[in-house]
């Protein structure tokens, strides 16, 4: 099977077999930073799991030669000494029950590990999440890579850790094995280790094949997630059902199944079809030893009980070397996977170089200097030498057609994204000269999609402020200057109350009252003295809007204001006004000026009012 190149990957997966296990330690690192003393129990279970069965069947050995000798003495003086059978039968239901005990206190280990292996797992990719730029989040490659972290490798390190321990485990007992088995002869010991070796080899490879199939399907895996969400998500369900989607959305759910359950049934079929035929290869090694023992007993070379013993130690052999050999297998599958995880952890992210929380000016206001930007991957610029000062307590309005650049602005001054040429001042010190803590808190937004948290009211609006997020006076100050308070206070538990219909008793909101909400959230920022309104209002009728703009205004006095907006009836509120045409600023002034200069925004606002009459 023949899978494409891996061209999007900062690093190709390994492909020499020992290259893998360089994340072994890393895997042991994470259990032992997670519980040291489940790590050691878990340790010392897998020694004395390991050392014990060899001890069962030397002591078996010493039963069954014990029971013929006792038998011999009977038939030769009509009574014999059982004591001593008795005593090792005793002594191997012990050693029998402290192996159990053992295997017991293993998978208890194995539980909790997982539990808290996961968490901690999660926790590092969604730690890493937050120190990802929005860059990384709109990138769809990035996001192949993400899906393959959170779906199979939260679960692998704890996997491997087992595998390596359970190799211990069965190491241990093929060396106590081979001590016993070598008085025998030591071709034994070489017939039971190279049994397993060919269904190695086709484990390791087809384990290879499965995890690069794994990655190069990563687009398709995601379509199937987006599709289930689409399906069973209460804010698509509407147009969903309405434009009857979901039998074609469903149909092409389907596809994607049965063209990956085709890609895994073969691999499935040719993977257990060379393990079987290999496999033979060690039965048969199995059984010719076998019959070489049983001869070498029926020879009188060996006792009864040395044959009982020598047969139980390489059956209990071949099923450890088989362990083993499964082990280093699934090692390598493991290894293959903790690939993705620590290949999204590693994610380069430059860190800011910022420290400064003030600029050499206070009251300079912002300032775009000839800045151009261009997203990740497109060869069309967003914005064009760019060129502006707002000075505190004026209020502009940023006009053009969807696409043209305008919340790119707004991204590039809230530090989202970094100017690919010019620079960006705040108080006449450069955006990446500044510290990111004090240069959120100077700024506040509401974007068109802002978030709609299905956390309670005043969590909702106390998420504009992380550091006043459970802040209830600063929730009813920050929803008055929302307008949100009058809605607020009719519902059951006012600000206790439960958004969305992810939870129980959840509330939905109109779209008017979302938005309201969203608005207080801006204003629960009370030292920000830039607040940006990127069209959050789109959804309401032009009074509406206009009604907000004016009462936002109010209160921004002496701050700088940006509004995005389509409305020219909002606009022209605004005291400077900028209009951009595929990422230039073709036209600036007051709405009056704009107007006398006839230019774009005199035709688009003449266009709009026609609209209105």
């Amino acid at each position: 099977m023949k899978y494409p190149p891996l061209a999007s990957d900062n690093k190709p997966p390994p492909k020499r077999f020992f290259d893998v296990f360089r994340y072994s330690r890393r895997a042991l690192e994470l259990v032992w930073s997670t519980s040291r003393r489940l790590a050691l129990i878990f340790a010392l279970l897998t020694l004395v799991a390991g050392v014990l069965p060899a001890a069962v069947a030397y002591i078996g050995q010493l039963i069954v030669d014990g029971v013929v000798a006792a038998m011999g003495q009977h038939q030769q003086t009509g009574s014999a000494d059982t004591s001593f059978v008795v005593l090792f039968v005793a002594c191997e239901a012990g050693v029998v029950a402290l192996i159990a005990g053992s295997q017991r206190g293993i998978s208890v280990c194995q539980s909790l590990l997982r539990a808290m292996m996961g968490q901690r797992i999660n926790m590092l990719i969604l730690e890493k999440a937050l120190t990802l730029k929005l860059a990384h989040f709109e990138d769809s490659e990035f996001y192949d890579k993400l899906t393959r972290a959170r779906r199979e490798a939260s679960t692998r390190p704890l996997s491997l850790v087992t595998r390596t321990f359970g190799l211990v485990q069965n190491g241990l007992s093929l060396v106590s094995y081979g001590v016993l088995l070598v008085q025998f002869s030591p071709w034994t010991v070489l017939i039971l280790i190279a049994g397993g070796f060919p269904e190695l080899l086709a484990e390791a490879k087809f384990s290879g094949d499965k995890f690069r199939l794994f990655r190069w399907r990563s687009p398709e895996t995601r379509m199937q997630m987006y599709l289930e969400t689409v399906l069973a998500r209460e804010d698509s369900a509407k147009e969903v059902k309405l434009f009857q989607l979901g039998p074609k959305l469903l149909q092409r759910y389907r596809m994607i199944f049965e063209k990956l359950f085709a890609e895994d049934r073969m691999l499935t079929l040719r993977r257990d079809s060379w393990g079987f035929a290999l496999g033979l290869i060690g039965t048969v090694a199995f059984y010719g030893a076998y019959a070489w023992i049983a001869l070498s007993a029926i020879q009188g070379v060996i006792s009864l009980g040395q044959m009982t013993m020598y047969l139980l130690l390489f059956k209990q052999g071949q099923s450890a070397v088989s362990a083993s050999l499964a082990a280093i297998s699934g090692m390598y599958e493991d290894n293959l996977y903790l690939s993705n995880l620590y290949e999204y952890l590693e994610q380069e992210v430059p860190q800011p170089a910022g420290l400064l929380k003030q600029g050499p000016q206070p009251g300079d206001g912002v300032r775009f200097e000839q800045v151009s930007f261009s997203y990740p991957g497109s060869e069309e610029a967003a914005l064009q030498e760019v060129c502006l000062h707002l000075k505190p307590g004026v209020s502009l309005a940023l006009v053009g057609e969807n696409g043209s650049g305008k919340t790119t602005l707004i991204k590039l001054l809230t530090r989202l994204y970094q100017p690919d040429s010019g620079q960006i001042l705040l108080d006449g010190l450069d955006l990446q000269q500044w510290e990111s803590a004090a240069l959120r808190q100077r700024i506040g937004v509401i974007f068109q999609d802002f978030g709609r948290y299905q956390f309670l009211v005043g969590e909702n609006i106390g998420a504009g402020d992380v550091a006043h997020f459970e802040d209830r006076q600063r929730w009813q100050q920050a929803a008055a200057m929302g307008m949100a308070e009058p809605f607020i206070d009719k519902l059951p538990e006012k600000y206790d109350t439960q958004l969305g219909k992810w939870f129980k008793g959840g509330r939905e909101l109109s779209g008017g009252q979302w938005q309201k909400i969203a608005l207080a959230r801006a204003f629960m920022r009370t030292g920000a003295d830039i607040l940006v309104l990127d069209e959050p209002t789109a959804t309401m009728d032009a009074a509406a809007e206009a009604t907000i703009f004016e009462h936002f205004r109010d209160l921004s006095r002496g701050k700088m204001t940006i509004l995005i907006s389509h409305r020219f009836s909002t606009v022209r509120m605004a005291d400077q006004i900028i209009v951009i045409d595929k990422g230039r600023i073709v036209e600036r002034g007051s709405h009056e000026q704009l107007m006398a200069l006839g230019g774009q925004y005199a035709y688009l606002f003449s266009l709009q009012a026609e609209g209105y009459r």
